[in-house]
């Protein structure tokens, strides 16, 4: 496995962990569909800040136009994250009557389903030297 990628995956695990804490967090305030788009926000800019630091070498970009790019990476993979983490937690996990932590479990799978997507977004597009 590539070091790259390895410390793609262990950065972005410490941003998938700051997403489902602050989403838990936030569902005392808002419902679980809205505090996952929130805390995918949260998550997003722990995971460029660390990205950026530790995994990509400079671009020669501008860090607006990287954060541009890496959102667009990320609007893409939000959009998996939301469809799966309310998918079983509102469709499946009630059609199988899973109830141990159905909303935890499915905002888990979610968070965790678009890594390798997201890798390969960030490395060809977000970071790709100019």
């Amino acid at each position: 496995m590539n070091l790259r990628f390895v410390k793609f995956l262990a950065t972005g695990g410490i941003a998938a962990l700051v997403n489902l804490l602050s989403r838990y967090a936030l569902n005392y305030l808002m419902p679980f569909e809205a505090a996952v788009v929130v805390a995918y926000l949260l998550g997003m800019t722990t995971a460029y800040l660390l990205a950026r630091r530790f995994v990509f070498d400079a671009s020669g970009r501008s860090v607006a136009s990287e954060v541009r790019r890496f959102v667009l990476v990320n609007i893409v993979a939000l959009c998996f994250v939301w469809a799966i983490s309310v998918g079983l937690a509102r469709i499946v996990f009630p059609a199988i009557a899973f109830t141990w932590h159905p909303d935890d479990i499915a905002h888990l799978v979610g968070v965790l389903a678009p890594a390798v997507t997201s890798y390969i977004g960030h490395r060809f597009y977000t970071f790709a030297r100019k």
